[in-house]
């Protein structure tokens, strides 16, 4: 299935994949991608769950609600989504700023999200991070998306997986032009005001934090910190991926996300990681 979904202020382009009936998975995408991001994890997952992908606000085909978002936004547009989808509860696995929302569903909506992967993400927004993002705010205002594509690439990718996967990173990079300016800077003003780590301790639910070994935006000692802020997580290492864990290793990521998500003692199965 592929729609859209009214939301009232703004409406947002879902995907749908999976057996009726089957238990609901929520997949929430990266800052400067869409839904298709999540391609190689469909065939995976979908044996399993009714998977719902959606372009964040600002992304994709979604619309470009007026910004700046902030986090409490992005968490309220996935409960919108279920509320209007009819979905009860559901498990939810996201990356980067999806995985930021997935923190912020796990500390304000227990009672609708079952577990949590977070991958590939931080948890909150130190000086150097923020004025990180006023300079690629700046490239984006001044160039528009080519004034990031360069370096959203590299960091999302290992040199080697972009020289064996020339079509695949040709198109990502299309996903990427293809975002609006507007929605991108809004997303980005969120992630500045990323404020989640200090409340990690608050969790109730299963979340396991998967990362890259190469990832520089979401180091493995950033995440190691957040899984060992949050109760009973775990964080599961890919050795030799980059940012975009979930491409970039894509075997590797699935048996990790599979195990955790079908896995009767969740927490006890990131341990194996």
């Amino acid at each position: 299935m592929i729609g859209r979904v009214n939301l009232g202020s703004h409406s947002l382009q879902v995907y749908v994949d999976g057996p009726e009936g089957a238990p609901w998975l929520i997949l929430s995408n990266s800052l400067g991608a869409s839904a298709a991001m999540w391609g190689p994890q469909i065939s995976a997952l979908s044996s399993n769950f009714r998977v719902l992908r959606y372009d964040t606000r600002g992304h994709g085909k979604s619309d470009v609600p007026e910004g700046p978002y902030s986090f409490d936004q992005l968490v309220g547009d996935v409960i919108g989504l279920m509320d209007e989808l009819g979905i009860e509860t559901a498990q939810f696995m996201g990356l980067s700023k999806g995985g930021m929302t997935g923190l912020g569903l796990a500390l304000s909506h227990p009672d609708r999200i079952e577990r949590v992967i977070c991958a590939d993400a931080r948890s909150d927004a130190p000086p150097a991070f923020k004025t990180m993002w006023d300079q690629r705010i700046s490239l984006v205002q001044e160039h528009g998306m080519k004034g990031v594509i360069d370096g959203t690439m590299a960091s999302w990718f290992t040199p080697e997986w972009t020289d064996a996967n020339p079509q695949a990173a040709k198109e990502i990079r299309q996903m990427v032009l293809s975002n609006q300016p507007a929605g991108y800077i809004a997303c980005c003003r969120a992630l500045q005001n990323l404020d989640y780590f200090k409340d990690l301790p608050k969790i109730t639910l299963p979340v396991l934090y998967i990362g890259g070994s190469l990832d520089k935006a979401a180091s493995p000692e950033i995440m190691q910190a957040m899984a060992d802020a949050t109760p009973g997580a775990r964080y599961a290492e890919i050795p030799g991926a980059a940012h975009l864990a979930n491409i970039n290793a894509s075997k590797a990521y699935n048996d990790l996300a599979l195990d955790f998500l079908v896995a009767d003692e969740p927490v006890a199965v990131a341990d194996q990681a």
